[in-house]
């Protein structure tokens, strides 16, 4: 019965990873019919992004009173509305409007369905159910290419994606006795979606290691999305490949993140998740190196290679030393909390870049990445410290 219910996770994070590229690969087509200029797609996206970061910021509070699995199905259900909205938007003003339930729930299912497959299942499934995002996340611009190659545009690859995603609340109401039925027979559960009382920001904040995770999560996800979105742009203006050349070298990053999450599963057998933790960022430093060696595009193409490979079990394995570092009764509250500081991460630091490259030289790329990543070990370093510290005062006050 819980293998079923563990095999629904690993659809919904499937279906999750779905619409994430819709607005990317739709919007060259999307912004000249809306006639709007290009830059208008930050809007939405920094929308979305604000509306995760307050869903994330109250998922502690939403966990405790209603339990996971409602959380879940809703914020689903929340999510497929707005997708439909934009299936049906015939304005730019429309989009912004529906982008606004789209991050509210895309935050309060993403932290909870997290901190749930932190506290009731092995490392191993937390990185392979983050491989089923990349794997969601990969398809989403196929389908979106499907409808506009058929001539169908972009509001028909939005409503075939909304109609998944449908299909999958469905299901997820369906599943909700699985849910309740597994929180009455795990302890853990019932400290998170009991009737303990919900931690505020400030007390939050106040949990030794906590604001030290917090920066490493910001860090983490800084350093993903600024390769992701400038590797293209570095090779191009750096390096002198062509477009299609450079995107092509580019998609090793997420090709790399998605088989390395792939084997990390089968890592986490033998290494914990601080071991994972550091080999990821070894395999990552390893990378950014290669991009400062001047041996050619192949130094280009094995650093971003590396950098997807290091990049993959890091964020899958914070998550899941959550309740080991903190406590269950803390976990939902400290998982909202790091969600809120990545996506944070995921607004800030690519646009920084971005100014860089422009007034100064996209060539800073590689040492722009390095000082993020030391700035995360640093911090997830000290944070494990601070853990230890706590640990140790405790057993000597026994």
């Amino acid at each position: 019965m819980f293998q079923l219910l563990l095999a629904i996770i690993y659809l919904a994070f499937i279906s999750l990873g779905l619409p994430d590229s819709l607005l990317g690969s739709a919007w060259p087509a999307m912004y000249q019919e809306l006639a709007v200029p290009v830059s208008y797609a930050g809007i939405i996206s920094m929308i979305i992004a604000v509306g995760t970061i307050i869903s994330s910021l109250h998922s502690d509070r939403l966990t405790r009173r209603f339990g996971t699995g409602r959380v879940t199905a809703f914020s689903v259900l929340m999510t497929a509305a707005a997708l439909f909205g934009f299936s049906i938007s015939r304005s730019y003003v429309m989009l912004c409007l529906w982008a606004i339930p789209y991050g509210l729930g895309a935050g309060s299912v993403d932290a909870s369905l997290n901190n749930y497959v932190a506290l009731h299942y092995k490392s191993r499934h937390m990185s392979w159910l983050h491989c089923m995002w990349g794997i969601g996340a990969s398809l989403g611009p196929y389908v979106m290419g499907y409808a506009l190659s058929g001539g169908q545009g972009w509001n028909m690859g939005y409503r075939y994606i909304a109609i998944l995603q449908i299909a999958l609340t469905a299901i997820l109401f369906l599943s909700l006795p699985l849910w309740e039925k597994k929180q009455e027979l795990t302890s853990a559960s019932s400290l998170v979606e009991g009737n303990n009382r919900p931690l505020s920001l400030r007390e939050i904040i106040r949990i030794p290691g906590a604001k030290e995770v917090m920066v490493t999560f910001f860090c983490y996800c800084a350093l993903e999305q600024t390769t992701g979105l400038w590797a293209s742009s570095y090779l191009v203006l750096r390096r002198g490949l062509s477009a299609d050349t450079a995107a092509g070298f580019a998609s090793l990053f997420f090709v790399g993140i998605t088989l390395g999450r792939a084997l990390s599963g089968f890592l986490t057998l033998k290494f914990n998740d601080t071991q994972m933790i550091r080999l990821g960022q070894g395999f990552t430093a390893s990378g950014i190196l290669f991009l400062f060696l001047p041996f050619g595009n192949g130094s280009a193409l094995i650093g971003l290679g590396l950098i997807g490979l290091g990049c993959a079990p890091v964020y899958p394995s914070i998550i899941h030393a959550t309740p080991k570092h903190f406590g269950a009764e803390k976990s939902q509250a400290m998982i909202g909390v790091q969600m809120a500081a990545a996506y944070v991460g995921t607004c800030l630091m690519p646009p920084v870049f971005g100014l860089i490259a422009n007034h100064i030289s996209v060539g800073l790329l590689p040492l722009y990445l390095l000082l993020i990543l030391a700035l995360m070990v640093f911090m997830h370093e000290k944070m494990l410290k601070k853990i230890k510290g706590k640990v140790f005062s405790i057993q000597r006050n026994f």
